[in-house]
């Protein structure tokens, strides 16, 4: 028969008790038990004294049967000094999962991406005031293009509008008003000449 020492669940909901008990280790954890050797009580402060309380002669009688603690039990048996623990060492417990490596490699990425396009940016030669000839030389391309024979299909579209709408609003939409009112200015410069 394999033993355990373990604690057992007592108490109320959200107001656990312990027993630290030896037990069966095929029983359940609230079930039968061969022996109390204490209580546990966690919802004292930890330098209470009534928070564990051990029966040490009967632990060491038990553990000389060969009955195995559990974790926490060998918490309470070594502060009781009668089993040393060996401290446990787990160093990939705080190391991230593969997930968050890869999101973590993605953030570095994006950052890196957004500091050389800043690099890039602070790099680049300001335009200079004289330099206006390219940015001029793309506006002239685009006034040219803007003011090319209009193709067929332009011209049927248009015909097609210039149908639907009455006379006198295509008089007024052909002859924008800002034109309108510059061409009677133009004529009376003439007439001052």
């Amino acid at each position: 028969m394999a033993l355990s020492i373990r604690l057992s669940r007592g108490g109320s909901k959200k107001r656990p008790y312990y027993r630290i008990v030896v037990a069966d280790a095929r029983s359940p954890r609230d079930g039968r038990f061969i022996e109390k050797i204490g209580n546990y009580n966690p919802l004292l402060a930890k330098d209470d004294a009534g928070r564990v309380q051990l029966d040490a002669d009967r632990a060491k009688h038990w553990l000389g049967v060969g009955a195995q603690p559990t974790d926490r039990v060998a918490r309470f048996l070594d502060a009781a000094g009668v089993r040393e623990r060996a401290a446990r060492n787990n160093p990939k417990k705080a190391e991230p999962g593969e997930k968050a490596k890869e999101r973590a490699e993605e953030r570095a990425a994006k950052a890196a991406e957004a500091a050389e396009a800043a690099a890039a940016a602070s790099a680049a030669p300001a335009p200079a005031e004289g330099s206006n000839e390219e940015a001029e030389a793309v506006i002239a391309a685009e006034v040219e293009a803007a003011t090319e024979e209009p193709t067929p299909e332009a011209e049927a579209v248009a015909e097609a509008v210039a149908e639907e709408t009455p006379p006198a609003e295509a008089a007024a939409e052909e002859t924008p008003p800002a034109e309108a009112e510059a061409a009677p200015a133009a004529d009376e410069e003439a007439k001052a000449e």
